[in-house]
């Protein structure tokens, strides 16, 4: 199900200004990546770029190759809403449609795209989907109650299951838990463990306990003052870039004396 990220030379641009420079990297299947940094050093920039959202902001647009399992993601073919279907995106703020009941929330994807399901089917896939994201105990009694009146972490779990529910490769989360609280930190922290057997999924988080704690690979982005591009700096397995990283601007951001 999950699939090969690789990045080949990228270049990320908002009109004239090049935001991210040169990234160069692979992301294996059935993994977690986090991506770390400061602000402004083009970690989004390039989470976005990998279901195409970036260029949905005028004059955006990305140079380079990106490829899923080897098929280039920017080929002038492609189209992005198919993209987006195999690679799925969760917010930093919980975003459940607000006038939809917990059921259609998760179903959206296949509404707005003009898909029919028979009602058994739809069932099943909101419960199989609730259930992949640790929510159906919790709402299986309400479906038909709107998913905003859910707690902040139950919103967010909500929306996860809203990304699953369209059976996607890669699940792209933009810090999911900046806005939640510890327990509900926690409870997003284990669901990546438990999708990451099925899914590829790629982080970005501010939090370095976070991403020590739910990744397997990491890498450091970076930026040398303001107007000049984000670059990646280095990226490793979690453990080494944590411990023994090869760049002394990784130490220095890991540890906190800059960022």
């Amino acid at each position: 199900m999950s699939k090969r990220i690789e990045a080949d030379d990228v270049d990320i641009y908002y009109g004239k200004f090049k935001a991210v420079e040169g990234v160069t990297m692979t992301i294996e299947p059935r993994s977690v990546t986090a991506f770390i940094g400061p602000s402004g050093c083009g970690k989004t920039t390039f989470l976005r770029s990998i279901n195409r959202m970036h260029e949905v902001i005028p004059g955006a647009y990305v140079d380079g190759k990106i490829t899923l399992d080897g098929d280039n993601i920017y080929d002038p073919g492609v189209d992005p809403v198919t993209v987006r279907g195999l690679v799925g995106m969760v917010f930093q703020r919980p975003n459940p449609f607000p006038t939809m009941s917990i059921r259609d929330n998760v179903l959206a994807g296949y509404k707005i795209n003009g898909r029919r399901l028979a009602k058994s089917d739809a069932d099943d896939l909101v419960e199989r989907s609730l259930r992949g994201a640790n929510l159906w105990e919790e709402v299986k009694d309400r479906l038909d109650r709107p998913g905003s009146g859910l707690s902040g972490g139950q919103q967010q779990r909500l929306c996860i299951a809203r990304t699953v529910a369209v059976n996607p490769k890669v699940i792209l989360m933009d810090e999911p838990c900046s806005a939640l609280d510890p327990i509900s930190t926690l409870a997003i922290e284990d669901l990546i463990r438990e999708l990451k057997e099925d899914y590829t999924i790629v982080i970005v988080t501010h939090n370095m306990q976070q991403a020590a704690r739910v990744s397997d690979v990491t890498a450091f982005f970076n930026i040398e003052g303001t107007g000049k591009p984000g670059k990646l700096i280095e990226m490793g397995p979690t453990e080494k870039i944590f411990s023994t990283p090869d760049v002394r601007a990784t130490e220095d951001y890991i540890t906190g004396r800059f960022g």
